[in-house]
């Protein structure tokens, strides 16, 4: 009998054989699960906005923005920043001294979060400092610090409609929760003014205490609380009839300055500068509820979307605290740029 010889294997079926038994390449890695929210920061002296995760221990992004960045809102997609070319003068500084100011610096930047770019400057009128965004998204309240003044600034054109005096060195700006008022500190007066958004007119001027710095509704404007940091206090004001009703102490040395409020009314967190503290007051009983030491001069604050963090803006330290809300702990620190001021929360 004759051996039987093995058949040979065609070309092509040798190829399907080999290219079967060859491993396969690893799937590519999955994308990194995109965060909830992100938080924004200004940094006055830096120029610059530091964009922060909430499980990365570091900034995740730092883009240039301009002069004197404060603060800071978003509405229709967009974050929207007060830039000043005015030099820096802290309180009892012979300002005759200082270097004029740029006024080609002063607007408010338009900065794309999905992009992380910087789209234009629109028109903010003179020194920009803070600001709010009415209901519809379609205007600014800024007010301009070297201008004793409110500018009403529509968003679509950029153009600045009028230019409402509020009295010396303006700040903080808060329209109410039914769009029909805004509110408007003025440090060196000691005032808060009243603003009717259908007229663009000031109504009422409430002599509130020494040095008002932010303003913070109840959701029903039954209240509004407004920061005295001179006072080491905050004012409470009937904001229906906008009437001042009394002064709620916050503690001795304590520089009261940004509020950050839950969204049911019941808790208000107040910002104490050189006093170092976040305190917790209850809104219905107007009694502190805690405190926690958050670090150096901490400013601008605000709540996670789920309210369980809070991030205070600490200057001298060029930090950020984030706090633990239910514990009422600083649970890590996280690096920023140059003096950090605003801070915002935007969900992703």
């Amino acid at each position: 009998m004759k051996p039987i010889l093995p058949r040979a294997i065609p070309a092509a079926a040798l190829a399907a054989i080999l290219t079967g038994c060859a491993t396969a390449p690893p799937p590519p890695p999955a994308a990194a699960p995109r965060a909830a929210y992100r938080v924004y920061v200004t940094n006055e002296a830096s120029g610059d906005l530091t964009v922060i995760e909430p499980d990365k221990p570091e900034a995740v992004a730092t883009v240039m923005l301009g002069k004197r960045p404060r603060g800071i809102h978003s509405t229709g997609g967009l974050i929207y920043v007060t830039l000043s070319g005015s030099p820096f003068a802290p309180p009892g500084v012979d300002e005759s001294t200082l270097p004029p100011p740029d006024k080609s610096a002063d607007g408010i930047g338009v900065f794309d979060p999905a992009t992380n770019a910087v789209l234009k400057k629109l028109p903010g009128g003179s020194d920009p400092e803070q600001f709010d965004v009415s209901l519809d998204g379609k205007t600014l309240y800024v007010s301009n610090e070297d201008a004793a003044g409110l500018s009403i600034i529509d968003i679509a054109t950029g153009n600045i409609a009028t230019t409402i005096p509020t009295g010396e060195e303006p700040e903080g700006v808060t329209v109410t929760p039914d769009g029909k008022f805004v509110y408007v500190t003025s440090e060196e007066e000691g005032t808060v003014s009243v603003v009717d958004t259908a007229t663009a007119k000031a109504v009422k001027k409430l002599k509130v205490g020494k040095r008002p710095r932010s303003i913070a509704f109840l959701p029903d404007r039954s209240k509004a609380f407004v920061t005295l940091e001179n006072d080491a206090a905050l004012s409470v004001i009937d904001a229906v009839k906008h009437e001042v009703l009394r002064k709620l102490p916050v503690g001795e040395g304590m520089k009261p300055m940004g509020l950050a409020l839950t969204r049911d009314g019941k808790t208000l967190y107040v910002t104490t500068g050189r006093g170092k503290m976040l305190i917790a007051v209850d809104t219905a009983t107007e009694k502190i509820a805690g405190s926690v030491e958050v670090g150096p001069r901490p400013w601008g604050v605000a709540l996670s979307p789920d309210e369980k963090l809070l991030y205070t803006a600490n200057g001298p330290s060029n930090d950020v605290s984030v706090v633990d809300v239910a514990t009422r702990t600083v649970v890590r620190k996280i690096k920023a740029g140059d003096r950090p001021w605003g801070v915002l929360v935007l969900p992703n």
